[in-house]
């Protein structure tokens, strides 16, 4: 080959890295801002979904929770009912317990006096 071909196709590929360069750097301008607000938009959906996420979350913490303190309330209700009839039926008994002293106490008096 010769000198002069040899410059020419050297001269053609610098040319044509030129205009690739160019080529690319405006398409990158051009299709930058488009890309950024593209990045904006999934950072916020993404964030949203994220927000959205939590509050069911926590929404379904706060059902379980109340779910679970209404339960111990009557648990704690029943307890309570089932001490209360058990004192009230202690008591009853031991009023009965006094009337029946108080009848023998009464017998023995009068057998005393007979």
């Amino acid at each position: 080959m010769n000198d002069q071909a040899i410059k020419t196709r050297d001269y053609r590929f610098a040319a044509g890295l030129a205009v690739g360069s160019i080529l690319g750097a405006g398409l990158a301008i051009l299709l930058a801002p488009r890309a950024a607000a593209e990045i904006k938009e999934r950072a916020v959906g993404s964030a949203k979904h994220l927000g959205d996420a939590m509050s069911e979350r926590y929404r379904d913490a706060r059902v379980r929770v109340t779910g679970a303190v209404d339960g111990l309330t009557r648990k704690g209700q029943g307890v309570r009912d089932g001490v209360l009839d058990t004192v009230v039926q202690g008591a009853q008994k031991v009023e009965r317990g006094a009337q029946e002293v108080e009848r023998y106490a009464t017998d023995a008096k009068a057998q005393k006096t007979v």
